[in-house]
C-alpha cells in the first residue's frame, strides 16, 4: 500500500506518527468502524522499535548469546570440532535489514487490512482540527481535517552538540549503530542506561574490544541497587573496559577512521567508532504544537493527563480532542507502553460503553534489559519501597548459578540474582527484580502476579518447576 498523497475528506481520527503507539490506535479505531489517517514522515512504518529498536536490537543479542554458546560447546559440553566464533556483520547485516523491511511490509499490510489511510509526509497540527502534510514525494502541502488527534511521534537520541562536546558529531548515536556496515574493531559507548548497556555487551561479545565511559561508579543507575551492583563488576569481568566518573571533553579525527576520544582525566582512547547513548528526547519540533498551546515540560515532552490528553499552557482553552500517546509524552520509554495506551485511548474515544473510563495504568510496569545476563524488573526499587513504606519493607532476595553453567568453567559462570520486595504483614509483593540467563523470560508471568496483588504466600503456596532457575522466586525464604 503506497502512501496517499490527495486531499481527503474530514476523518473522525487522525494519528500523526506511525510507530507502535499510532498504528495501534488507529488500527483499534478502524476496527470501530472510524473513518482514520495516520501520517508518518519517515520511508518506513514501525517506528523506532522495528527499524532501530527492540527488534534489530534483539537480534543482534540473539548474535551474541550464540556467540558466548558456542565458546561453551567446545569446552564445557564437550563437542568436537566447534571452531571458536567469528562473526560475519557484513554478511549479517543485510540479512537482518531485510527481515526488518518484511516487517514494514506487514505493517502497511495491516493498515491496509483495517482501512486506515496512510499518508507519507510531515505533519504540523494549523488548527484544533486540521493537519497540514508536506509529501515526502516533494509535492505541494495539503490538509486534512479530523474531529480528533492523537500525536504519536516517539523520541530520538540526544547527541551532544560540537559546541558542547568538540568533536561531538564525529560518532553515532543507537540509530547510527543499525546503519554499521562492518564491525568497529574498537568501540567507546558513552552512557550508563540500559541502551549504552545492551550495545556495549552486543560489541563485547562479538569480539569488539568495547570501553564504555560512565559519570558514576555504576551502570543502571536507576534500576534497584541489586542490578547495578551485579551487572557492572561482570561487566568489567568479562573484559569490558568500563571507566568511572569519566566524562568526555573532546573527539578528534576523521569520521570512519580512527577517533581519539579526550577524557575529563586528561587520558585519551584511541577507538573506531564512538557512541552515544546518553538519552533521547521526544519529537516534538516542527508539529506546531507550541503554537496550538499545547504545554511541554521542561523536557520537552507533550504533558498529558491520565487520559493521555494533552494539557495546555495557561491562557489557552482545555481542548478536548488532542492526544498524545508513547514516548513523546515522556513517560515509561517503552513500545508495549505505547501500544497499551493507544489501544486504550481508541477504545475509551471510539469503543462501547464498558471502556468508556479506559486508560492506561503506569504503575508495575515490567521491563526487561538485553544485557548478558538478561534483566528482567517490575514495580518499586527498595530506595522506592523504602521511601514510600519505610519500615514496613521487607527482602527475600537469593543469588546463585544457573544449572546451564554447571559444566562451563568458573570465570565464565554468569551470575543469577533474584530479589522480591514486599510490604506490610500481608507481604503484598511491590517489587520483582531478576538478572541471570533467562530473566527477560522469566519475567512476564510474575509481573502479572504483581499487577494482581500477590503475596509473598501466593507464591509460596505455587509448586516451583524443577529444575529451573523461576523456581527461586517461589522458593525463597
Amino acid at each position: 500500500m503506497a502512501p496517499l498523497n490527495k486531499l481527503q475528506e474530514k476523518y473522525d481520527y487522525i494519528c500523526i506518527g506511525g510507530g507502535s503507539g499510532g498504528v495501534a490506535s488507529s488500527r483499534r479505531a478502524a476496527s470501530y468502524g472510524k473513518k482514520v489517517a495516520l501520517i508518518e514522515s519517515s520511508p518506513h512504518l514501525g517506528g523506532t522499535c522495528v527499524n532501530v529498536g527492540c527488534v534489530p536490537k534483539k537480534i543482534m543479542w540473539h548474535a551474541a548469546d550464540l556467540a558466548d554458546r558456542l565458546r561453551h560447546a567446545s569446552k564445557g559440553y564437550h563437542f568436537e570440532n566447534v571452531p571458536p566464533p567469528q562473526f560475519n556483520w557484513a554478511s549479517f547485516k543485510p540479512q537482518r535489514d531485510a527481515y526488518i523491511r518484511r516487517l514494514n511490509g506487514i505493517y502497511e499490510n495491516n493498515l491496509a487490512k483495517e482501512k486506515v489511510d496512510y499518508y507519507g509526509g510531515a505533519a504540523r497540527l494549523v488548527s484544533p482540527n486540521e493537519v497540514q502534510i508536506t509529501p515526502s514525494d516533494g509535492g505541494e502541502a495539503y490538509i486534512v481535517a479530523g474531529d480528533y488527534i492523537t500525536v504519536a511521534t516517539g523520541g530520538r537520541p540526544t547527541v551532544p552538540s560540537d559546541d558542547q562536546i568538540p568533536g561531538a558529531s564525529l560518532g553515532i548515536d543507537s540509530d547510527g549503530f543499525f546503519d554499521l556496515e562492518d564491525q568497529p574493531k574498537r568501540v567507546a559507548v558513552v552512557g550508563a542506561g540500559y541502551i549504552a548497556v545492551e550495545l556495549a555487551g552486543v560489541l563485547h561479545t562479538l569480539g569488539s574490544e568495547t570501553h564504555v565511559l560512565i559519570r558514576r561508579e555504576r551502570v543502571l543507575r536507576t534500576f534497584d541497587p541489586i542490578i547495578q551492583d551485579t551487572l557492572t563488576p561482570w561487566m568489567e569481568h568479562t573484559g569490558i573496559n568500563i571507566h568511572k566518573n569519566t566524562s568526555v571533553t573532546k573527539v578528534e579525527g576523521q569520521k570512519g577512521g580512527e577517533l581519539t576520544v579526550h577524557l575529563n582525566d586528561g587520558t585519551q582512547l584511541k577507538v573506531d567508532c564512538v557512541l552515544w547513548a546518553i538519552g533521547r528526547h521526544a519529537n516534538t519540533q516542527g508539529l506546531g504544537l507550541e503554537e496550538l498551546g499545547i504545554k511541554l515540560d521542561k523536557r520537552g515532552d507533550v504533558v498529558v493527563d491520565e487520559f493521555q490528553k494533552a494539557l495546555f499552557v495557561e491562557g489557552k482553552p482545555q481542548l478536548e480532542n488532542i492526544f498524545a500517546v508513547g514516548d513523546i509524552q515522556g513517560k515509561a520509554l517503552l513500545t508495549p507502553v505505547a501500544i497499551a495506551a493507544g489501544r486504550r485511548l481508541s477504545n475509551r474515544l471510539f469503543g462501547p460503553e464498558k471502556f468508556k473510563n479506559d486508560k492506561l495504568s503506569y504503575e508495575d510496569i515490567p521491563t526487561v534489559v538485553f544485557s548478558h545476563p538478561t534483566i528482567g524488573t517490575v514495580g518499586l526499587t527498595e530506595p522506592e519501597a523504602r521511601q514510600k513504606y519505610g519500615s514496613a519493607v521487607k527482602i527475600y532476595k537469593s543469588s546463585f548459578r544457573s544449572l546451564y553453567f554447571s559444566q562451563i568453567e568458573e570465570e565464565h559462570k554468569e551470575p543469577t540474582v533474584y530479589k522480591l520486595i514486599v510490604v506490610g504483614e500481608e507481604e503484598r509483593v511491590v517489587g520483582v527484580h531478576i538478572i541471570g540467563q533467562g530473566s527477560d523470560e522469566v519475567l512476564q508471568g510474575f509481573a502479572v502476579a504483581v499487577k494482581m496483588g500477590a503475596r509473598k504466600q501466593d507464591l509460596d503456596d505455587t509448586v516451583a518447576i524443577h529444575p529451573t532457575s523461576a523456581e527461586e522466586l517461589v522458593t525463597l525464604r
